[in-house]
């Protein structure tokens, strides 16, 4: 059994927040500013402060909380029942037919109306 215990955030957390919003800053303009440099510096220098601010932002409370939310819903989704091919065709026709038949009498509907229309106008 598990134990929820509520954490409040620490004073250096809103610190820790600025700071990998100045990386992710520091990632897009320098990835423009180096735009003459070779492509796979600059993307190996982006996924660097890339990861630094997910670490970063892992290290707060509200990092934490998303990881374990992240995790959670992994798991909700192993625990779906996804549908065979064999159903997820039938439901496809199903639908695909549906959408014809409505699209006839939609179409019916309209030539009718027309008809009237010019019927009334003549």
């Amino acid at each position: 059994m598990t134990t929820n215990v509520e954490q409040t955030p620490t004073r250096l957390d809103s610190l820790k927040w600025t700071l990998v919003v100045v990386l992710i800053a520091v990632a897009v303009v320098g990835n423009q500013y180096f735009v003459e440099q070779a492509w796979y510096y600059r993307a190996l220098t982006v996924v660097l402060l890339l990861g630094a601010a997910a670490f970063l932002a892992l290290q707060t409370q509200k990092g934490r909380d998303a990881l374990d939310f992240a995790k959670e819903a992994r798991t909700e989704i192993r625990k779906v029942v996804w549908p065979t091919r064999q159903e997820t065709l039938q439901t496809t026709l199903i639908v695909a037919i549906f959408v014809v038949v409505i699209a006839l009498f939609l179409w019916g509907v309209d030539a009718l109306l027309v008809w009237l229309l010019g019927f009334i106008i003549a």
